[in-house]
């Protein structure tokens, strides 16, 4: 059984940065994509990035001008996805999970909770 690990959620000033983690207990093949989701209390949940295997990004408008096209990134070798976080803003404050879609299913982390407050 796979497991995603994040790491690297807190509280962070409105301005602020922050650098999410995620790692695969296991090397998997042919991951197809890796990303971000989040869900803020009351909300459905929804895409914050998405990194292909080809290093095709793709971003939510909310934080296009915010992040740049390299704030996803990702390490192959380790299953490893990354996120940089910048100019937080307070209606970024969430859950925020890691997604992986591996050949033949998807896997979700636990969350990590990301507060923008001053």
């Amino acid at each position: 059984q796979v497991q995603l690990v994040e790491s690297g959620g807190g509280l962070v000033q409105p301005g602020g940065s922050l650098r999410l983690s995620c790692a695969a207990s296991r090397y998997i093949f042919s991951i197809r994509s890796m990303g971000w989701y989040r869900q803020a209390p009351g909300k459905e949940r929804e895409l914050v990035a998405t990194i292909t295997s080809g290093s095709n990004t793709n971003y939510a408008d909310s934080v296009k001008g915010r992040f740049t096209i390299s704030s996803i990134s990702r390490d192959n070798a380790k299953s490893t996805v990354y996120l940089q976080m910048n100019s937080l803003k307070p209606e970024d404050t969430a859950v925020y999970y890691c997604n992986l879609a591996g050949p033949s299913r998807q896997y979700w982390g636990q969350g990590t909770q990301v507060t923008v407050s001053s």
